[in-house]
């Protein structure tokens, strides 16, 4: 899987950080998402899946 964040759609809603908090962080001054890992473990493939049907912005895209 492969994991594309477009940070300039992010909301800083932080859903995706509550998902998948191995694949994803938050930046301090702003709250907008911050891409860990952008190639995650398959074990970590639901949390990722999760992240980005609830992310608000549709900003996270996913390829297998």
């Amino acid at each position: 899987m492969k994991v594309i964040l477009e940070q300039d759609k992010c909301v800083a809603s932080g859903q995706c950080v509550v998902a998948a908090p191995a694949v994803f962080d938050q930046r301090d001054e702003d709250g907008i998402a911050v891409l860990l890992d952008p190639a995650p473990a398959a074990e970590s493939a639901e949390d990722v899946r999760h992240a980005a049907d609830v992310c608000p912005a549709l900003a996270i895209q996913l390829t297998e």
